[in-house]
């Protein structure tokens, strides 16, 4: 079973991903902020992360630059959810390490196809 970090400050949001993932077969860790998303990461353990932009105590682009910074970090796939679609933001966000962005609001099925993608390419 795919094991995947979500790391979402919305509590509603956040249980409408877990929800739709774990329908599809995927294990779910949740994480409110930023750094419960530190906290709970352990490299090699997550086959992808799920962060939110904005998030209280660290954002998910801090959150990247941490992971990032780790040994087998870099080996981790990343998802940057955020309500900030326009293209410098989206630039800002895979410079700073993400894999993959997706603008919110989004749909589960459009979230389930990103995920399969992204877990059949590592």
């Amino acid at each position: 079973m795919k094991k995947i970090l979500l790391a979402e400050d919305e509590a509603v949001l956040r249980m409408l991903v877990v929800d739709t993932l774990e329908d599809e077969g995927y294990e779910v860790v949740e994480a409110a902020d930023g750094q419960e998303a530190l906290d709970l990461f352990n490299p090699g353990e997550f086959d992808l992360l799920i962060l939110d932009y904005m998030m209280p105590i660290f954002s998910g682009l801090d959150v990247i630059k941490k992971i990032r910074s780790t040994e087998n970090g870099s080996r981790v796939k990343i998802l940057m959810l955020s309500a900030k679609s326009q293209q410098n933001e989206q630039d800002r966000i895979l410079e700073a390490g993400a894999d993959y962005f997706m603008s919110k609001p989004f749909s589960p099925i459009k979230l389930i196809e990103r995920v399969e993608e992204i877990i059949d390419e590592a």
